[in-house]
């Protein structure tokens, strides 16, 4: 490594990115970048997706690491190169320039990074379904639930700024917005899933 660049083993580079160490997440950046850059280049894509499927990889593979649910079963060089090559299999499979199933090509190889990369996708939809309720919901539930659980402003404040006589209405009103709310995402949960 450069000089004065600590050289980190997988297990630190786990435990350094718990820890909140920006140093080992842009050495780990900088470290397997050009393996999936040459991955992606050699399989119809440009400079600019690489980095965007590598961006992609290397914040699946941060998230499970700070949130404690990373199983890693192989090396992290092998992970993100699995995520990421799934990662652009389903990208060139969505602009309709990859012909055949992404199961039709070089068997997977099975680092458990699949499973993260569902998850993630499935957490995504789910923030964007929650987003599309709480659009929907209006107003004032949606500043009363955005204050109570975005901002964590305290039912004091809301009461103030939302002028109800005391904080116990405004919990009552909170907790009818959050049924409200609830009803939304799961119907369009379920309508999304019947697809």
């Amino acid at each position: 490594m450069g000089k004065g660049v600590p050289s980190y083993t997988d297990e630190e580079f786990v435990a350094a990115i718990r820890r909140g160490d920006d140093r080992a997440l842009a050495q780990l950046y900088r470290l397997h970048y050009p393996m999936i850059s040459h991955y992606v280049l050699q399989n119809s894509g440009t400079d600019d997706e690489a980095k965007d499927v590598y961006q992609e990889g290397v914040m699946v593979f941060y998230e499970k690491v700070r949130d404690g649910s990373l199983e890693l079963s192989c090396q992290i060089k092998t992970y993100l190169y699995a995520v990421c090559r799934r990662l652009w299999l389903k990208r060139l499979t969505e602009k309709t320039r990859f012909g055949g199933r992404l199961d039709d090509h070089e068997p997977f190889l099975e680092t458990g990074a699949e499973a993260d990369l569902a998850a993630a996708e499935e957490r995504d939809q789910q923030f964007a379904l929650m987003g599309e309720a709480l659009d929907r919901i209006g107003e004032p539930c949606r500043s009363l639930l955005e204050g109570f659980y975005l901002l964590d402003k305290s039912m004091q404040q809301l009461t103030a700024e939302f002028g109800y006589t005391n904080p116990d209405n405004a919990k009552n009103q909170k907790y009818k917005c959050l049924v409200r709310l609830k009803k939304l995402f799961f119907s369009h949960y379920k309508e999304e899933e019947s697809f």
